[in-house]
Formats: C-alpha cells, structure tokens, sequence
C-alpha cells in the first residue's frame, strides 16, 4: 500500500472542510472558528464556490445535500433540485422542432433550485445569520479573486460567441473586452448587488429565522424572480440546437416551489451503511454496485490491478444500465429501488460478469416493468456511438465549454456532517441576467421529449440528474463524508475511492492519490447524449502491465494523462472524535482544511 502522498491526511479534532477550492474551504473553516457548526460552513463555502468556480456551479443551479445532524440523530438529504416549469411539456418543445432538449440556452432550464436549499439548511441546522454565510462571497464578488486557469480558458474560448449571442455575458466575463487572465483579479460587482438587495430586504426583520424567511421570498416571489421571469420570457437565445429559443420559466414557477428534506436511499456492505439520494439522482448506482460486488473478495485484489479494475467497471455498467431503465422522479413514477438494491438481484447481476468487457447495454428485467424496459432499450438503440461522449465536463481532455460540479465536505466538533453537491448555473449554461449578475442552469437536458420513459419530460417533475454526494455509517455511527464533480463519473470515481479505503486499508489521501478510472460504456445524461460501449478512460500512471491485461479483457482503453480524473475530496470522523480530510491534488485547486 502506497506510504507517500501528494499531501498529508488532514487530521484534527476542531473542525475540518474539504471542497473543491481552496479559498472556499478557508471560507468554511473561519465559520467554524466564528462558532458555526458544519451547516453554517457548508453554506458560506457554496456561496463563496459560486463566485471562484463560475464555470462549475451559480447561484441559478441546484443541489443535493445528505447530512447528519446530531441534536436530530438522523441522516437526512435535502433536495434543491428544481423540478420542471409548468409550461415545460413535450409538445410545447416538440412544436419548436426538437428532438432533443438543448445542453444550454433558456429551453433548458427549471426552476433554480440552490439557494432555497441553502437557505433551507441555513434555517434548520445552521445557526449563524444570513449576513454571516453571505459575506465572504460578496467580498469575493467586489474585492475580486484570482481567477482559475480553466475559469480564463472557458471565457476565452466562448468570447466571440458571447459577443454575438449572449450579450449579457461578454459584458460581465469580458467587461475590458477581452478574457481575464490566468490568476488576474476578476469581480462580480453586480451579482454583489444582488446578494446586498437581499441581505437589505431580509433585515428588515429582526429575527435570524424570519431575515432567512424574507431572504427566499425576495428571491423567488420578488425582485430576483421577477428579473428572471423578463429576461426569459423577453429573449430568444442562441443554444446548442443552433436556434434561437425563448424559454418557458416564470415568476409564479418559482413562487410555487421549495426545497424539501427526504429520507436517504441506503445499503449495508462490510460495516458500513452508504447513503444516497433517491433515484431523481443517479447515487443508487453506487449502491446498486456495492450490492453487485459484496461477494466479491475486493480486499485480495491489487487496488491497482486488472481485477479490481475489471470488476468495478462490468458492475458499474450493470448498475448504471439498470439507472437508464428504472431511475425517475419518484414522484411522477414508481421506481423499484427495492428490487434494484436486493441481494436476489444482485446475485443475478454479478453472474453476469465475466473475463471479457461487455460491449452490450444489459439492464436487468424486473417483474412489471417490462414494457419500460422494453421502450428505453428501443430509445437508446437509436443514440449515437460517438467519440465525443459528454460525461464529466470538467477535466482536461474534454472542451472547455463544458460546466460541471463542485462539492463540499464538512464535520464539526459536535460531530455535525454533511456531504453536498452543487451544481449548474455554469457561466456558460445560458446567458448573464442583467441586473442579476448570474444565469440559468441547464439541468432540463437530462429529460427525453418521448412519453412513457421514466426520464420523460413533465411540468413539475424533477430531472434524473448526476449529483450525487455521499455519507457512510461505520457500524451504526456516522463516519464519512464524501464526493466528487463529475457528471456521469461522480459515482464511479467515488466507488473506487471507497472500496479503496474499505478494503485496502488506505486513509483518505492515499485513496484519492491513487490513479483513477471510469466507463463510458452506457448512455451520457448530457446533450447530446451518446455512449462508447466498452470504452474505460484510465490514468495512465496505473500502470503498462495493468492496461495491457485490461485492453487483453477486451476493453477500449483511453489513457488518460496522470493527474486528470477525478476531483473527490472527503472527510471522516473516527469513534475516539478525531477527525480527518483530504482533497484531490488533480487541477491544483481543491483543499482540505482543519484543525
């Protein structure tokens, strides 16, 4: 087992916050030192990560969040995952002639659901006020950061479509008329604005419940709503269809909506209890692929060796296959998770994993659901095999243009959790609303505009979205916070992350060190929604013996360049309250801190 990191373990026994960028985490560790537990830290590094990666993540996208609160003594997960706009139907997008919901643009929008979660766990497990959590953000916003590399590249290359298309985004990202440079000084003095109209209106009050109260109101019955509801219902923009579309979100969607707290969807395996959001998220895969491998003797397997790789990869297609077929909001359709996670089925499933990479999209058949199966495997045969799968937006090897994730971990002293995944609202989802400072999020392109699929489009209903973070019980006791970004790979990378230190005995950093891997074998959940069957893309520090068994199983390798997949962080607490954290060395920008 490997002894060397690319950075220590964090270890301590105050506090620890691991996420996606360094100023965020630093962000979160000062709430903690103000005196705000894990809440309050969580929700001024999700508003600080909104301004630092703005290509990632924004005030219009969304969020899940599983957490452990320890004055409730329950694991929890909150849903800020937007549903649907009423006027968002299957005809009234087929009578604009597509076939296919744009991966950006105002088409493929719901209602944003971010900072209603925010303000949801601000209220009811935080304890800090809104102005506490708001702060460092729009320090951020007015005093400026040094801009990410990535960050510089993605307005750079979008700069002449900006011009041309999205008028209101050259004018915030190019406001010199050019792109920023790598690391220069970049603000965002209008969405400063924003956040101080709000903090202004929410104290008017007095007391932290209700400012929080008047804050959501200001944003979705106010004026935030209805700036959103003029630039949508005023604007045909350009998206990824090559058409310009005037978008269907209103001011009374917003009204309508709320965040909610659900029970999490959860699996035993080898001590620990993993849980994950239900099935409008893609986390039951993970599960679904631990219930696939529990009798299989992961721990004699080299970490890096072609059977652990092998046999995470045929049960991620298993699971992942089973995703297309049964996952939905369930809400609008019956999902049979129970069925999906049982040891019966799974016992089945992991039959089916041979020497030899399948090439074949195998979903399992489940009594009931036959006719559902039947029409997804008939819509799936019709997608195209391409070389240009959209699968995990933000890693070097793809474009630039491309949005994704972001994600937080943090544990208290108090023995507080929580694991949280925010997401869309890219800058280059759709275009800057003027007077807002931030746009829409895109998450609308993971419906299909066919009937009768569980992913099918409908007002109301909620995308069958890739975010998906993580929290594990070890014997009964929460223990572990974790994730990742990465679209389709989010539950892969986490699943190699967690067997890792499950059965090999890495701590966190180890286990994240270790080279990465993913399949794109199974359809994408984004425009324009394609698969490469058999294909795995895998860092090439793996190993040459390691590869060429796995190209001999028949697998279609792609080597990735070392320290290119994957963005996981964690974080975990042990029995004696000694807490640890690590972040991804991959980009050179996610952090762990505590003390």
């Amino acid at each position: 087992m490997p002894s060397f990191t690319t950075r220590p373990e964090i270890l301590g026994t105050f506090g620890v916050v691991a996420s996606t960028h360094w100023i965020a985490s630093s962000v979160g560790m000062s709430m903690l030192e103000k005196g705000g537990n894990a809440f309050d830290a969580a929700v001024a590094t999700g508003f600080t990560l909104q301004v630092v990666e703005p290509h990632l993540n924004g005030p219009g996208g969304d969020l899940p969040a599983i957490l452990y609160s320890k004055a409730k003594d329950r694991v929890e997960v909150i849903c800020a995952q937007g549903p649907a706009p009423a006027a968002a139907t299957i005809e009234r997008y087929r009578s604009e002639g597509l076939e296919m919901i744009p991966g950006n643009g105002l088409l493929a929008t719901v209602i944003p659901g971010s900072f209603d979660g925010w303000m949801l766990m601000l209220r009811d497990y935080g304890r800090m006020r809104l102005r506490d959590v708001l702060e460092p953000a729009i320090h951020y916003c007015e005093k400026g950061h040094p801009v990410l590399p990535r960050v510089a590249a993605t307005i750079a290359e979008l700069k002449d479509f900006f011009q041309a298309e999205w008028p209101s985004s050259y004018e915030t990202w190019l406001p010199a008329g050019r792109a920023p440079e790598p690391h220069a000084n970049v603000r965002n003095p209008v969405l400063a604005q924003t956040w101080r109209r709000i903090l202004a209106e929410a104290e008017t009050k007095t007391d932290r419940e209700e400012q929080i109260e008047a804050a959501r109101r200001a944003f979705y019955k106010g004026f935030v709503a209805e700036r959103i509801e003029e630039f949508v219902s005023g604007n045909a923009v350009m998206d990824a269809s090559g058409e310009r579309h005037k978008g269907v979100l209103s001011a009374q969607d917003l009204a309508g909506w709320q965040a909610t707290l659900e029970e999490p969807s959860t699996l035993h395996y080898h001590g620990y209890t993993l849980a994950k959001t239900g099935p409008w998220g893609q986390g039951p895969v993970l599960l679904q692929s631990l219930a696939i491998l529990k009798e299989v003797d992961i721990g004699a397997m080299d970490p890096n060796g072609p059977d652990f790789v092998h046999h995470v990869v045929e049960a991620m297609k298993l699971s992942y296959a089973d995703r297309e077929v049964y996952y939905g909001d369930p809400a609008f359709i019956e999902v049979p998770l129970d069925r999906l996670l049982s040891d019966s089925y799974n016992h089945e499933r992991r039959a089916l994993i041979g020497q030899q990479a399948s090439r074949e999209l195998r979903p399992g058949t489940v009594t009931g659901f036959e006719q559902q199966r039947a029409a997804t495997l008939s819509l799936l045969d019709r997608l195209s095999s391409a070389g240009d799968a959209v699968y995990e937006p933000t890693m070097a090897h793809l474009s630039e243009r491309r949005g994704d994730t972001v994600h937080i971990d943090v544990i208290d002293a108090e023995g507080n959790m929580i694991s949280v995944t925010p997401s869309g609202g890219w800058l280059q989802s759709s275009p800057t609303i003027p007077g807002l400072g931030f746009c829409l999020n895109s998450r609308a392109q993971m419906f299909w505009l066919e009937e009768g699929l569980p992913a099918s489009l409908a007002p109301g209903k909620r995308p069958r979205t890739t975010l998906s973070p993580s929290l594990a019980l070890h014997e009964g006791r929460p223990a572990m916070a974790f994730g990742t970004p990465g679209g389709d790979q989010q539950d892969q990378w986490q699943l190699a992350f967690f067997l890792r230190h499950v059965h090999h005995g890495l701590n966190l950093q180890e286990a994240i060190d270790l080279p990465l891997f993913h399949t794109t074998h199974f359809p994408s959940s984004f425009y324009p929604r394609s698969r490469q069957p058999g294909h795995i893309m895998v860092e090439e520090t793996i190993g040459h013996e390691t590869l060429a068994e796995l190209r001999a199983r028949g697998h279609e390798i792609t080597e990735a360049e070392a320290w290119s997949v994957g963005r996981l962080t964690a974080a975990r607490r042990d029995a004696d309250g000694l807490m640890r954290a690590a972040a991804t060395p991959r980009l050179m920008q996610a952090y762990a801190v505590g003390r």
